[in-house]
């Protein structure tokens, strides 16, 4: 899940992944979706959470503290 999309597959295009193009199943927060494949062949789907933005899944303040 990411906060914004276009921002998302634009950097995966920058890196060189081909992605898909941007799909809009519902204009609601949720409803956007795009793919890409990795190296080893595995398809994944974006979806695009507006709210992360404001909400993120893992605190600012907790990252980076995995494995110490």
């Amino acid at each position: 899940m990411v906060a914004d999309a276009r921002a998302a597959r634009e950097e995966l295009l920058g890196r060189g992944v081909e992605a898909s193009e941007i799909t809009v199943f519902d204009e609601r927060d949720g409803g956007t979706f795009f793919g890409f494949s990795d190296p080893d062949g595995n398809t994944w789907a974006v979806q695009e959470l507006k709210v992360r933005a404001e909400k993120p899944l893992i605190p600012v303040e907790a990252r980076g503290r995995f494995g110490e």
